[in-house]
């Protein structure tokens, strides 16, 4: 093995090790998983020698693989609740990301039961999408730079503000970050959290004692136990942890974030026809909940006068057609599934042990940041 292709598996390696989620499980690297991309690095090497051709699996019709097979294949998280969570006595997955998930279908079938989900790891994901085993990866993961650009994967619109915070228990007295001050931390090893918790609590002068452990359960654990003053990961996961303690009532989430975490669905890099499929999925659901159209009045809303309506709806013009869809996917995503507020307060919202105030995840019209770009 030549020293060039060396440092590429190398790199590849290391780079595997890094790619944890901030408020990932902190998992052990899937050595299967790197040595089958390090495989494709290998072959990339030769073909610069030997003029070998090498397609990414990204590249070809995603769409119409999809169609081919008769389902869309998602990643997703199976440990936790609200968000990606595995019934292990029925075997099915629910929560918000599979929503999402469920929408992709009834837009691309008008069925939204086509799909299914192999869970993810926080390690395992990336690869499981760059091999082409998932069509779409829908698993509270962050919008990054890296991830964008040098793991060659396309995000849509964010369907999750989030950001690192810190669970407390109510008779703590501590009501800031700033009162952890001399305090312990549980944090997982071998993730962003780890880092984020130090940089936060080092740039604004307070001294703590971090108490780390190897995944999510054990981190939660010992919490629970009273190993430690503070729990720290995304908020979506202190939510989703917190009704696994043994007394949820018992704690509080703090105000404060710790970091920003944008979290939404990605596919792969050189299928820009599939990834607007899954772009407008999204967009559906936001546009779905600013004009007022839901699961439960959307039929009463067809042959209205309301144009934009038409629009969405697939009334008129041939939107759905522009992406190899039905005209009215997005009718059938809201009528099967729902817009956005239906998916967030099905999994999420008051009638829900989470009761998760949509914060930055309401319309800009609502005083959040969600945007819902036009469909015309």
């Amino acid at each position: 093995m030549n020293a060039k292709r060396l440092s590429l598996i190398v790199g590849l390696l290391i780079f595997a090790l890094l790619l944890v989620a901030c408020g990932g499980e902190g998992e052990t690297v899937e050595v299967t998983r790197v040595v089958e991309v390090t495989r494709v690095v290998e072959v990339a090497a030769e073909a610069s020698t030997q003029e070998v051709a090498v397609e990414f699996a990204g590249a070809g019709d995603t769409l119409q693989t999809i169609v081919d097979r008769g389902m869309v294949k998602c990643g997703g998280n199976a440990n936790v609740p609200g968000f990606g969570y595995l019934d292990t006595a029925t075997g099915s997955f629910s929560g918000f990301d599979i929503d999402f998930c469920s929408a992709i279908a009834a837009a691309v079938f008008g069925d939204a039961s086509k799909y299914e989900v192999t869970a993810t790891t926080g390690t395992s994901r990336f690869p499981t999408l760059q091999s082409g085993e998932i069509d779409v990866l829908i698993r509270n993961t962050t919008h990054t730079f890296t991830r964008d650009v040098a793991l060659g994967f396309d995000f849509v619109p964010i369907t999750f503000y989030d950001g690192q915070g810190m669970m407390v228990r109510k008779d703590s007295g501590v009501d800031t970050m700033a009162d952890l001050a001399g305090g312990t931390i549980c944090v997982q090893a071998g993730t962003t959290t780890e880092k984020n918790l130090s940089d936060y609590f080092s740039a604004n002068g307070i001294d703590y004692t971090p108490v780390v452990f190897p995944d999510a359960p054990t981190t939660l654990d010992a919490y629970d136990q009273g190993s430690c003053d503070g729990f720290t990961t995304d908020k979506s996961g202190l939510v989703s942890n917190q009704i696994l303690l043994a007394v949820p009532t018992d704690h509080k989430i703090l105000v404060e974030d710790m970091s920003r975490e944008p979290l939404g669905p990605l596919t792969r890099h050189g299928d820009n026809n599939w990834n607007d499929v899954v772009n407008w999925t999204v967009l559906c659901t936001f546009n779905g909940e600013f004009l007022g159209v839901n699961q439960d009045n959307v039929d009463s809303m067809l042959g209205g006068d309301d144009p934009v309506v038409s629009d969405l709806l697939g009334e008129t013009g041939e939107l759905g057609q522009n992406l190899g869809l039905s005209n009215d996917f997005c009718y059938q995503i809201i009528k099967q599934v729902g817009n956005y507020k239906d998916i967030y307060d099905r999994n999420l919202g008051p009638d829900t042990p989470f009761d998760l105030a949509r914060g930055p995840n309401a319309l800009y019209t609502d005083g959040g940041i969600l945007y819902p770009v036009p469909f015309k």
